[in-house]
């Protein structure tokens, strides 16, 4: 395979990556309560969710996936699901407005990280629309021949790329966190967040 489809692939994971959707969503809360760490293990997490994406498009699952109404439709809705549920937890810390300082906790931010990973990874593996993305995609960047190596190198192509871009996101809104942890600031980017979150979890089970 050649640096330019390589390049190519990269491109067009990254615009994905930056557009607005729940894995955005995600990575900036986590970023913005828990701080830097949580939003680059959030970020790992939905890395994480793009490389098993990626391998088992290579396997053919993902494609059956997405030709199958049924499975599709199971995912989709357990997918949207989720997302309402971290919505309405969003919305319920906005109307309880007991907001702590986490990095006052010992042991906050060590248990804020795993949990942002394990909801980076969810998040990424129940949206459907993820596994119809890259049947559609990988296959215009593998050569006639494809090998195994070939699909291991896009599907490491496509998880490192989302890795960069949502470490590099947690970064950014981690450095404005004493700006956007006041309770006033909070109390509203939570109520923003937790609309987005339900709003989105809403237009996946009805799409």
């Amino acid at each position: 395979m050649s640096v330019t489809q390589l390049v190519a692939l990269g491109g067009v994971v990254l615009l994905a990556a930056m557009a607005p959707g729940p894995d955005f969503a995600i990575v900036t809360r986590n970023a913005m309560v828990s701080g830097r760490r949580a939003g680059m293990a959030c970020g790992a997490g939905i890395a994480v969710g793009v490389l098993t994406w990626a391998v088992v498009t290579a396997m053919g699952v993902a494609g059956l996936l997405a030709a199958s109404a049924v499975a599709f439709t199971v995912v989709k809705l357990v997918g949207a699901g989720y997302l309402v549920l971290l919505g309405i937890r969003a919305l319920l810390a906005t109307r309880r407005g007991d907001y702590a300082e986490e990095q006052d906790v010992p042991g906050a931010r060590a248990t804020g990280a795993l949990a942002a990973f394990r909801q980076g990874v969810v998040t990424n593996l129940l949206n459907p629309k993820v596994a119809v993305f890259f049947v559609a995609l990988l296959p215009q960047y593998l050569p006639t021949s494809a090998t195994v190596v070939d699909h291991l190198l896009l599907a490491g192509v496509a998880a490192s790329v989302t890795l960069t871009w949502f470490t590099v996101l947690a970064v950014v809104v981690g450095a404005l966190r004493r700006l956007l942890t006041s309770k006033r600031v909070r109390r509203t980017l939570d109520a923003a967040m937790g609309t987005l979150l339900v709003g989105l979890g809403i237009r996946i089970a009805t799409t």
